[in-house]
């Protein structure tokens, strides 16, 4: 059992929640995840990236966009209430050391991932930019935390209510085109965003890694639920990942998988979405 700590809802659909977890707050590195399942003995067992930890306090913060079944129930639960199964830190640390000027491109809900990793590049010595994307200011998310560790934050809305009108990938293809160009490239978002940040860097040959959050239900690889192809080789993202060279994902290919269980969801989404954890479906 992981007790809620503080719940915060950072924009319509979007909330913090901070859980009780020491041994997982304790040994969390950038990058890593876990996952959940609100009830004991059913349910969906959802990937959540770790976005801050407090081993003193013995906590770890997640963020999450209410879109589906169990997320919805997770934003109708409240302070002092406990989810059931709680596992990590899983995937492997994203690596970090000194590498000059990273560019961390994040896209929506995936500027909470971001988050810890900016945060461990700065740390490292590294000068950081950071490209923030959402559709209009209401679902922009984390923007005094980023402009805390940013030399530079570039925040872009799809309808120009907030920073600049336009893709994440225009200023990240500006900041490819000046000499120097940056050294690394993190762009964690929507699939289809991800794709799109590594095409833009791909002639500029400047490396890009990106985090993918796939179908999982077990987190060891076991059952292959969270299989991407990069470059000719099958991976599985919760062991092998979640980061991987964005120019080597097959994105198309992951994108088709993501869909595979859109009529269950939908059939998921329909049926008593409001239940707590713990209550009969």
């Amino acid at each position: 059992m992981s007790r809620i700590l503080e719940k915060k809802q950072l924009s319509e659909t979007v909330f913090l929640m901070r859980l009780e977890a020491p041994l997982i707050a304790r040994e969390r590195q950038a990058g890593q995840f876990i996952i959940l399942q609100l009830c004991e003995d059913f349910g969906e067992r959802i990937p959540l990236t770790v976005a801050d930890a407090d081993p003193e306090e013995g906590s770890i913060t997640i963020i999450f966009q209410a879109v589906g079944k169990t997320t919805k129930q997770m934003a109708a639960m409240e302070v002092g209430e406990e989810i059931a199964a709680l596992v990590g830190p899983l995937g492997s640390p994203t690596h970090i050391e000194n590498f000059g000027t990273v560019v961390c491109v994040g896209g929506g809900i995936g500027v909470a991932p971001l988050h810890p990793i900016a945060q461990a590049m700065k740390a490292a010595g590294n000068k950081v930019i950071i490209i923030m994307g959402a559709r209009n200011k209401d679902l922009m998310i984390l923007e005094d935390e980023m402009r805390a560790i940013a030399d530079e934050l570039i925040i872009c809305t799809d309808d120009g209510s907030q920073g600049r009108k336009c893709l994440v990938t225009e200023p990240l293809k500006e900041l490819c085109e000046q000499d120097p160009k940056p050294d690394l490239a993190v762009a964690i978002g929507p699939p289809i965003m991800m794709k799109f940040c590594a095409e833009t860097t791909r002639p500029y040959e400047v490396h890009t890694q990106v985090s993918l959050n796939t179908i999982m239900v077990d987190g060891t690889g076991m059952c292959g639920g969270c299989r991407v192809t990069v470059g000719d080789e099958t991976k599985f993202v919760c062991v092998d990942g979640p980061e991987f060279d964005g120019h080597l994902v097959d994105f198309d290919n992951m994108i088709t998988r993501l869909n595979s269980y859109k009529k269950q969801e939908s059939e998921a989404h329909n049926c008593k979405i409001g239940l707590k954890a713990g209550e009969e479906a």
